[in-house]
């Protein structure tokens, strides 16, 4: 970690204006269609109560003046530039980040169970630093515990790709 006194005058590589303002509009559509959906199923009250739309209409309502209201805020305060993140910090989110999105495409094309596998491979040797035989015993043994939990005793399928397939799996 870098020495807070060295970071103090550094500029941040991204101000808290675009993050701020595109996730309080993103969460005002996201109000929007819960606000939407609601009055398409009812908002009222039924003979034996609520209907299903009743409390998803006020919980939407109030997300989308949270999300106004942060919205007009940054607005308002457009000029004045506070750090959102230094370069160090967004390195350390995309460490994790990007790894996650190959997680999640590689779930589609080869299944969970291995995409697993390497996810936490991955995770065990690149950051934690761990040996190899403790990385590829917990990196096999999770994804085989969760198959055995899933798929066996809960009867829960998951993803599981062509490998498994061939596998009859």
């Amino acid at each position: 970690m870098s020495d807070p006194a060295e970071n103090a005058g550094a500029e941040p590589a991204v101000a808290t204006r675009w993050p701020e303002l595109l996730t309080a509009l993103g969460l005002a559509a996201l109000a929007l269609t819960v606000i939407t959906d609601s009055l398409r199923v009812g908002t009222g009250w039924a003979d034996d109560g609520p209907r299903s739309g009743y409390f998803p209409f006020y919980i939407g309502l109030a997300l989308l003046g949270a999300s106004l209201w942060t919205a007009g805020v940054q607005l308002w305060q457009w000029r004045k530039l506070q750090p959102f993140a230094e370069r160090a910090q967004l390195r350390m989110v995309m460490a994790v980040l990007l790894p996650m999105v190959v997680y999640v495409a590689l779930i589609r094309v080869s299944g969970i169970y291995i995409a697993s596998a390497l996810l936490i491979g991955y995770f065990m040797r690149r950051h934690g630093r761990h040996g190899l035989a403790l990385t590829a015993g917990v990196a096999l043994g999770v994804p085989l515990a969760v198959f055995a939990v899933f798929e066996r005793w809960f009867l829960v399928p998951l993803p599981k790709g062509p490998l498994a397939a061939l596998l009859g799996l």
